[in-house]
C-alpha cells in the first residue's frame, strides 16, 4: 500500500494513495483508525489489515486532486536517523570535495551517522527556503529512508527486516559550509525545512528486492544522481543492527540510508541550488519527490 497524510478542508489525516484511480482513500472516514501516521505504523499488521479492508470498501474515496499530500510523518517524534558516505562513488566524491571533515579515510569502516532536527521536514511541493543558510551552500542528497515498524533494540542482521515497516524518499538538504565549519553534520544538516520527505510511504510488502530500486535525482530536468540500493556500502540490515545496538527502535522511527555521487558539492565549481530551481527524487514504486528551491 501506499500511505500518505494529506489534508482538506476537513483537516489532516492519513489515506491510501491508489494511483490507478486518481483516489487517496481517507482512513478515518467510517474507521477508528487514527489520523495520526506514527500512531497507525504503530498498530502494526492489525493497523494494515483494517486499512487493506478500508480500501475494499470502497468507502471515503476522495479525488487526490482535491487534498494537499504532506511528508508521510509531516513531525517524526524523533530526529531522523541518517548515514554519511554510504555509496563508494559519493563516500569519495564528497572526500575529495574539501568539505569532507569525517575522518582521513574516503571510504568509512563503520558507518557514520549524524541526525536531522524534526523541524527540517516539509513535504512534497513545499519549497526548500535556501534563505535559511545563511552561507549561499544548500546541496541536495537523494536518499531511500527506511521506516521502522515493530519496536526492538540488538537486532541481529538477520532479522532486521522483520522491523521495517516500509519506505519513502528523503532528500537529505545540506548546507555544506556549515557542515564543514563546525566539523560535524548536524547544524549544516537541520535547517528548518531542510529535508523535504515523501511523497509516500510504501509498505515493505510492496517492495520484493530492495537492491534493486533505483534512485534518480534530477534538478531543473538534468539528471544527476542514479544509483542501485544494492550499490550501498552498509545495507540496511546493518544499519538497522548498529543502531539498535544502542538505542531502542520504534514504530515511525526514520533511517535515511544515504546519498550516491552527483550531489552540488561533487562538481568543479560546486553546483549549489538557487531559488528557483527544482529537484525531483524518484524511486520505484515510491514515486517522485519533487520540490521548488525558494
Amino acid at each position: 500500500m501506499r500511505l500518505v497524510t494529506f489534508s482538506d478542508a476537513q483537516g489532516t489525516r492519513i489515506g491510501v494513495q491508489d494511483p490507478a484511480s486518481d483516489t487517496i482513500v481517507d482512513l478515518a472516514a467510517g474507521t477508528r483508525l487514527p489520523r495520526d501516521m506514527t500512531a497507525f505504523i504503530a498498530l502494526g499488521r492489525n493497523g494494515l489489515v483494517r486499512a487493506r479492508r478500508a480500501v475494499k470498501s470502497g468507502e471515503g474515496r476522495i479525488p487526490a486532486a482535491s487534498v494537499k499530500l504532506h511528508a508521510p510523518i509531516p513531525r517524526p517524534a524523533k530526529n531522523i536517523l541518517c548515514v554519511g558516505k554510504n555509496y563508494y562513488d559519493h563516500a569519495r566524491e564528497f572526500h575529495s570535495s574539501g568539505v569532507d571533515a569525517s575522518g582521513k579515510e574516503a571510504v568509512p569502516e563503520v558507518p557514520i551517522l549524524f541526525t536531522k532536527w524534526p523541524n527540517s521536514v516539509i513535504g512534497p511541493g513545499e519549497p526548500i527556503p535556501s534563505a535559511n543558510d545563511y552561507t549561499n551552500s544548500t546541496d541536495y542528497e537523494g536518499e531511500l529512508a527506511v521506516v521502522i515498524g515493530e519496536a526492538g533494540r540488538n537486532i541481529a542482521k538477520q532479522d532486521a527486516y522483520g522491523h521495517v515497516y516500509g519506505y519513502t524518499i528523503i532528500n537529505d538538504v545540506t548546507a555544506r559550509t556549515l557542515q564543514n565549519r563546525h566539523r560535524q553534520w548536524f547544524l549544516g544538516k537541520s535547517l528548518d525545512g531542510f529535508c523535504p520527505m515523501g511523497p509516500c510511504i510504501v509498505t515493505a510488502d510492496e517492495v520484493k528486492d530492495i537492491g534493486q530500486l533505483q534512485l534518480v535525482t534530477r534538478v531543473n530536468g538534468e539528471l544527476r544522481q542514479s544509483a542501485y540500493v544494492s550499490q550501498l556500502i552498509f545495507d540496511i540490515p546493518a544499519l538497522i543492527e548498529t543502531l539498535s545496538r544502542v538505542m531502542t527502535l520504534e514504530p515511525g522511527d526514520l533511517i535515511a540510508s544515504g546519498t550516491c555521487a552527483g550531489v552540488g558539492i561533487g562538481f568543479d565549481p560546486p553546483r549549489y541550488l538557487k531559488p528557483g530551481d527544482r529537484v525531483a527524487i524518484s524511486i520505484e514504486p515510491i514515486g517522485t519527490l519533487e520540490n521548488p528551491v525558494g
